[in-house]
């Protein structure tokens, strides 16, 4: 099982019908700022103190909800619904192989978005404004070009994949 078949486990994305509901364009534009939103969420104990726990909650409990409250969408065209549907075939690579150009740029721009996550707790730890903006930039800009290339791995696989 990839990484990325446990962490789709965690948040409840077991099943195509899972997937089709989180393959709502709404679904993905509201997870996009999620990275924002916790990072001033946290940044808000300099002003709520203990307080902040509620907007940090806040945003967990969006972040778990958000793949299952959104109805599947009546068509997949949209660049997130292809996005979405390609992160279930790299998911699922162990089981039905990926075409080769898609091998490597998602472990490279994985790995970009992780590298972000470091300087964002810095920032977020340490104060610092800027800090926290260039963790959030990289790791948002990691995600996003992943996003693209799923968008292509899933136009990629719709040729092969009888049941899209």
């Amino acid at each position: 099982m990839t990484l990325q078949a446990r962490l789709s486990a965690v948040f409840g994305l077991r099943g195509p019908d899972s997937w089709r509901r989180h393959a709502n364009p709404w679904s993905v534009y509201t997870r996009i700022p999620i990275t924002v939103a916790l990072a001033l969420a946290v940044w808000s104990r300099v002003w709520l103190g203990l307080w902040a726990l509620v907007p940090i909650a806040a945003v967990v409990v969006w972040t778990a909800v958000n793949p299952r409250v959104f109805p599947a969408p009546r068509t997949f065209d949209s660049w997130a619904s292809r996005a979405v549907l390609g992160e279930t075939y790299w998911g699922e690579r162990k089981v039905g192989p990926v075409p080769r150009r898609h091998r490597t740029a998602p472990l490279v721009l994985g790995a970009l978005s992780a590298a972000g996550v470091p300087f964002l707790v810095w920032g977020l730890v340490v104060y610092d404004p800027w800090l926290t903006a260039f963790g959030v930039a990289v790791q948002t800009a990691g995600k996003l070009w992943f996003m693209d290339r799923m968008a292509l791995l899933c136009d990629d696989m719709a040729d092969t994949d009888p049941d899209r």
